[in-house]
């Protein structure tokens, strides 16, 4: 599939919150958007699927529908989803397996689709493993990309290092970073504090071959400092609810004083259009989704509650990695650097180490 010129992406259709409404919705605003290089196809019960296709009217070419009879709760537990071999889960990832489709998009049950994924797929060489990448807005208008973000609440050492490799080609495929900054997320920036974790993170980080600068803190995250932060899954769950909650708590808070007066509401009138911008950097639907790095396909997951827009952002995104052979590159980096075979060789991350804002080799 990925020879050809279209990219086909599987989108399950029916593990979502409210249901196949909005993926439906989502997924053929993204068919008309790519209608010469996406083939989309509707992952999920024919029955449910055909009546919300014909009430949108006719559906693009570009558009098919492979049925599962069955689908994955989002209450069940992640080993519970991974035993429906019938779910719109699995037989998406089958696709993906099979050469059928390029990418896999599901907003359904994520412990279940990145066990699955994981089962399905495989793990790319050379990753121990899989990390979800969230995507953080920053005030120096570049994404940061943190990992991991849900998918290990422990790591060793040689996870977070790996996480670093594969967070540096994501960052440099998905937004044209040359050279992303790679920082792992301590309580200080100097090398002197963190716990064991990150004492031993600190060191393979150094040796990887990425352009490292360093232990960085939570705020140098939505300030840009790197490109790249690097954590365990816990702490970076943790990061990634609490992002989650700016948008509504902004949006609370200026409502809130908007009502105070009419000056109050005369002046938000001007600031409307500000407003909206700021509401839409810290909307998740503007990621679409999060990828999940280091299975042997490309997969991104999505929310529960997704809507159609974002269904549609993290179609293309899926479309977008499968183009860019995302993983080939990440297997490449991993085996050139990581492993340290080439390390005799100058690379461009250490071309730049002049140029980074806090370089690893300083002196704290």
């Amino acid at each position: 599939m990925v020879a050809d010129s279209r990219q086909t992406v599987a989108l399950d259709v029916m593990g979502s919150d409210g249901g196949p409404q909005s993926a439906v919705d989502g997924g053929l605003h993204a068919a008309a958007a790519m209608p010469d290089t996406l083939n989309l196809v509707f992952v999920g019960q024919k029955e449910r699927i055909e009546p919300l296709l014909d009430k949108a009217g006719p559906p693009p070419p570009n558009v098919s529908i492979v049925h599962a009879s069955t689908e994955v709760p989002m209450h069940v537990a992640a080993t519970d989803g991974i035993r429906l071999r019938d779910s719109s889960v699995a037989v998406g990832l089958k696709m993906v397996k099979e050469n059928q489709a390029d990418a896999f998009v599901s907003p359904g049950n994520t412990g279940a689709v990145m066990g699955s994924a994981l089962l399905t797929l495989g793990r790319i060489k050379g990753v121990s493993r899989p990390a979800i990448v969230g995507i953080f807005p920053t005030s120096a208008g570049r994404p940061c990309i943190v990992l991991d973000v849900g998918a290990n609440a422990e790591c060793k050492p040689i996870h977070l290092s790996q996480f670093g490799v594969m967070g540096s080609v994501y960052s440099e495929v998905a937004f044209n970073v040359e050279a992303p900054r790679v920082g792992l997320i301590s309580i200080g920036e100097e090398r002197s504090k963190g716990n064991e974790l990150v004492f031993s993170s600190l060191e393979l980080l150094k040796n990887s071959g990425i352009n490292f600068v360093g232990n960085v803190e939570g705020r140098d995250i939505l300030s840009g400092t790197v490109d790249v932060a690097v954590t365990d899954g816990f702490t970076g769950n943790i990061l990634l609810k609490f992002a989650e909650s700016i948008k509504p708590m902004m949006v609370k808070a200026v409502k809130r004083q908007v009502q105070t007066n009419i000056f109050s509401r005369m002046g938000t009138m001007l600031l409307l259009p500000f407003l909206k911008r700021m509401r839409a950097t810290f909307d998740y639907a503007e990621s679409g989704g999060a990828p999940l790095l280091g299975v042997n396909g490309v997969v991104v997951i999505c929310h529960g509650s997704s809507s159609a827009r974002a269904i549609s952002n993290a179609v293309q995104a899926a479309h977008a990695m499968a183009r860019t052979r995302i993983n080939s590159r990440i297997q490449d980096e991993l085996t050139t650097n990581h492993f340290g075979r080439n390390h005799d060789i100058k690379t461009k991350s250490q071309d730049l180490r002049d140029r980074v804002v806090r370089p690893a080799s300083g002196n704290d």
